[in-house]
This record gives C-alpha cells, structure tokens and sequence, in this order.
C-alpha cells in the first residue's frame, strides 16, 4: 500500500518546528528531509526516522521497523505523531548530526549520433 499524499502533508505539519522540510515522491513512498537530509521515510503511511547517534538521547521508548524489504532498521515514529515539539526535536537532532549531501556532478553532454 502505498502512502497517501495528505498522510506526508500532516506529518510535515507536526513536524514543522523543525524547520526546512521538505519531501519527495520515491517508488510511491516519500523521504522527508530537514535542510536538505533525507532525515525519514514515510512509507505505507508509517514514519521511520533515519537512526543517529545524537538522535538516540531523543528517541525515548521507539521501536525499530523496516520501511521497506531489505533495509536496515529504522526507528518507527508513529507514537510520536500526535506530540508535534517532540517529534520537531527529533528529526531537528537527526538533522544536525547528518553530514551534507555531497554535490551532484553536472550531466555530461551526449553525443549526437551521426
């Protein structure tokens, strides 16, 4: 089951404390990110957030899931839906201890056959 569109938006709206989010359509899910990091998935209308070191003092009592087969564990945030300044804290944390996405390399031109 693919995620619903207004399931994304309501998650970015209790998180919008955390500032600079942003989201993207990915194989019918969602990666969320903060400034930039992809900080959580949102995938069959669950959210998992990218596990840290830092983010493990603000994880509090959540469990680890798979958003999709094959991946490693991340934590599943769902409690903390309804408690939109924890929630803000946690991907903000995620965030900051998060390097920047290295920079994309510019498209070669392609050769025109002829």
């Amino acid at each position: 089951m693919a995620t619903e569109k207004a399931f994304i938006e309501y998650v970015c709206d209790q998180a919008g404390d955390a500032g600079g989010l942003t989201f993207r359509k990915m194989f019918g899910e969602y990666a969320l990110y903060c400034d930039g990091k992809v900080v959580a998935l949102v995938c069959d209308n669950q959210l998992f957030i990218k596990p840290t070191e830092a983010g493990q003092a603000w994880r509090g009592t959540l469990s680890e899931g798979f958003p999709y087969p094959g991946a490693r564990p991340w934590w599943l945030a769902d409690a903390l839906l309804d408690d939109r300044e924890a929630l803000a804290r946690l991907i903000r944390v995620t965030a900051d201890a998060l390097p920047l996405p290295r920079p994309r390399k510019p498209a070669r031109p392609r050769r025109s056959a002829g």
